[in-house]
């Protein structure tokens, strides 16, 4: 059909019994997603290793209702629904054709624990409500704090997958995570002892 990655090992321990809803997605990403617009054609090959693995692991972090902001495929939001079926997500998403595929997917893999909203984060009107936020390849993070912080409640987390270039992106957003009082921010790798590249969380603390 396509030259998806052959699913890794380690996949069946990640998702446990949700293990053939993530191989629905992936097999959903393969078949539509480069046609969509979603993925790259360049993907397909690192697909489960790069993509899905990568959002997967960051799973244990999270805990309550929690936005991801730029959902796009569905990377992280779709697979962190799937992994934890007792969070409540909420995939913030501009893009009309991607918000589409979201509740496509929701629908397709009985997610009744996902909430998809059309719009931009700046544009988020419910205040600081969430417990926490994350986003995946959206932009660097003096950029992405003041889209994430005020959606998150006081005493809340970011959450935000980064790649080897997380510590530096702390270090340059320094004066933007003091202007919204960001507190414990900090790298933690995720994964380690499961896939090969552990994935960099940037974790911090909104006040």
């Amino acid at each position: 059909m396509n030259n998806l990655e052959e699913e890794p090992q380690v996949t069946a321990d990640i998702f446990g019994d949700r293990v053939d809803l993530a191989r629905s997605f992936a097999d959903a990403l393969a078949q539509h997603g480069e046609e969509r617009g979603l993925i790259g054609p360049l993907e397909l090959p690192r697909l489960w290793s790069r993509h899905i693995l990568n959002s997967a692991v960051a799973a244990p972090l999270f805990s309550g209702r929690v936005g991801d902001v730029g959902s796009g495929a569905g990377l992280p939001g779709i697979v962190l629904a799937i992994a934890r079926p007792d969070v409540e997500w909420v995939l913030i998403e501009p893009m009309e054709r991607r918000v589409v595929w979201l509740n496509e997917q929701v629908d397709a893999l009985g997610l009744d624990n996902v909430e998809v909203v059309r719009g931009r984060a700046e544009d988020w009107k419910r205040g600081p409500v969430l417990d926490a936020v994350t986003a995946r390849a959206v932009s660097a993070l003096r950029t992405l704090v003041p889209l994430t912080a005020p959606l998150v409640r006081d005493g809340g987390e970011l959450i935000l997958l980064k790649g080897a270039n997380a510590a530096n992106e702390i270090a340059a957003a320094d004066k933007v995570i003091r202007k919204y009082k960001l507190s414990d921010v900090r790298v933690e790798p995720v994964g380690e002892g499961l896939v090969d590249e552990p994935t960099r969380v940037i974790r911090a603390t909104v006040r």
